[in-house]
């Protein structure tokens, strides 16, 4: 699978992420899925509603806000593709958390956040069994 993202999207995820760190942030994708190429279209940040102790290396946000990103695209005739998510001062591949999580089908976008900025992002798929992730390819435009 492919991942497209535009190069404005793409800056505005790292600041985001970058601007939470020590803590985890992340929010949604939105786009289309078409012959295995995911495009993003835009993205939509979400609060870190999990315990603030915990927020350091977990993110959560509510049904609520499930709904309301999926009604949100629905308006702008895009669908909810995936999810993005910082991993402070660890490396952007998946964690067991992550896996546990996830849904398969959705692309999950994944970046390394260290003190001085944002290292690396990545692009991951949950595999149909939810054993674990395969990586996609990140194309930035």
């Amino acid at each position: 699978m492919r991942v497209m993202l535009r190069r404005d999207l793409k800056q505005q995820i790292i600041q985001q992420l970058e601007a939470a760190h020590p803590d985890e942030a992340g929010g949604f994708l939105l786009g289309s899925l078409r012959d295995d190429v995911v495009s993003i279209e835009g993205v939509v940040p979400v609060e870190n509603v999990f315990e603030p102790t915990e927020r350091y290396h977990r993110y959560a946000m509510t049904p609520v806000d499930w709904m309301r990103l999926e009604d949100a695209a629905d308006a702008r005739g895009l669908s909810l593709v995936g999810y993005y998510h910082s991993h402070p001062n660890s490396p952007a591949i998946p964690s067991l958390y992550d896996r546990d999580h996830a849904l398969p089908n959705f692309a999950y976008l994944i970046t390394s956040v260290m003190p001085d900025g944002a290292r690396e992002m990545l692009a991951w798929r949950l595999q149909d069994d939810r054993q674990a992730f395969a990586a996609d390819t990140l194309s930035v435009e």
